[in-house]
């Protein structure tokens, strides 16, 4: 006799419930064990919208920005509440949504090649912003920058060199 089948019958069970009991102790323990033939979990990529939310500009960011100032200024549904020329900010409005365009001068790798700016929607809390709206004005803003960019364009003024 079992020591689990003694302790069993000396606390008054029988022998047929002592069966019983670990019949279903052991159909718990194999169901707990089992496992079933399931697929295993597909990843979850994250699904970023179609568009984009920021682009580089061929030019500095003085220009870059000013341009886009103008643009806006003109753009039918798109307005700016507030504008930062030192932190190259601007904070617009368009269809209905409220969010920040962001330039910024990017180093350049080498010698030589031209100035780049970069040219970002974020959202009012300085992160991307995918929203359908930024991602709309972005690309107006990257079709018109380079053909209206040369008509607001500031012109760099040496200083005379002094007559002596």
């Amino acid at each position: 006799m079992s020591s689990a089948t003694g302790i069993c019958q000396s606390a008054g069970f029988s022998g047929w419930r002592v069966l019983r009991f670990s019949a279903g102790l052991l159909v718990l323990l194999v169901a707990s064990c089992a496992t079933t033939s399931r697929a295993p979990p597909t990843p979850v990529m994250p699904v970023r919208p179609a568009g984009i939310t920021e682009f580089t500009v061929t030019d500095n960011m003085l220009d870059t920005w000013n341009t886009i100032g103008q643009i806006i200024v003109r753009l039918d549904g798109a307005e700016y509440e507030s504008r930062a020329q030192m932190l190259g900010i601007y904070a617009v409005r368009y269809q209905g949504e409220r969010f920040l365009l962001r330039t910024e001068a990017l180093v350049l790798p080498a010698a030589g090649q031209h100035t780049l700016t970069r040219v970002a929607a974020l959202g009012l809390d300085g992160k991307p912003n995918h929203s359908p709206a930024a991602m709309a004005l972005l690309e107006i803003l990257q079709q018109r920058i380079p053909v209206e960019i040369g008509k607001y364009r500031q012109p760099i003024k040496l200083p005379k060199p002094s007559k002596r």
